[in-house]
């Protein structure tokens, strides 16, 4: 029987828990915590009546769950779970398995297309923000298999993990959804080399440009 997730991560099966460093110092992500709770309660808030009417949108135009499902990569390699809006078909990895987004994906659904390019596919994610599982700015989680992937390919993909991942990114406003594996690596490990809460409230000035002009969306 192929082992889980969790018996994978417990058994050091992922080569790339090992590879991940020292983390960031809790003591200095204090403010980023207060930062987190602070706005993600305000935008989770202003948040539900969109996802409720996109929700709607969902299940009217695609057979399948309102809501996706994924367990990621967290903190120094901790499994958690996102949850989207779903964007694609039902059944868009059934036949591939995992594999990395590409622009003008044809797996997303004519309102997914919408979500994304919004970010409103994002938005049921303030509540891992809240539960701490994620930030609101930090490195996308990825999947564990593409994770352990791209750390054979680029050893330094691991490091990723240092810092809470993020609902948005440093990378994300530098390139977006269209960055390959090592160039997302490169620009995600210099915003941990050079974390600061300024930092994160720039990143997060620098998203809100983005969501209005649709930039980096796939």
């Amino acid at each position: 029987m192929q082992a889980t997730v969790e018996e994978k991560n417990d058994s050091l099966e992922y080569s790339f828990i090992n590879k991940i460093g020292a983390p960031v110092p809790k003591a200095k992500l204090i403010g980023k915590r207060i930062f987190d709770i602070i706005f993600g309660i305000i935008f989770g808030i202003i948040s539900l009546p969109i996802i409720l009417v996109f929700g709607i949108l969902v299940k009217l135009t695609s057979k399948g769950p309102v809501f996706f499902k994924q367990e990621r990569v967290g903190y120094m390699g901790k499994p958690i779970v996102i949850t989207k809006l779903r964007s694609m078909r039902n059944d868009a990895e059934k036949k591939t398995g995992a594999v990395w987004a590409k622009k003008d994906d044809p797996r997303v659904t004519a309102v997914g297309k919408f979500m994304r390019r919004t970010r409103v596919d994002e938005l049921p994610q303030f509540w891992s923000i809240i539960k701490g599982d994620m930030s609101l700015v930090g490195p996308r989680p990825e999947r564990f298999v593409l994770t352990e992937e791209f750390s054979e390919e680029w050893p330094d993909f691991p490091q990723r993990l240092r810092i809470i991942p993020g609902l948005t990114g440093y990378a994300q406003i530098h390139g977006g959804y269209d960055l390959k594996p090592n160039e997302k690596c490169k620009l995600d490990n210099y915003y941990i080399d050079h974390y600061s809460l300024g930092f994160d409230f720039k990143i997060a000035f620098e998203t809100f440009k983005i969501l209005f002009t649709g930039n980096g969306a796939r």
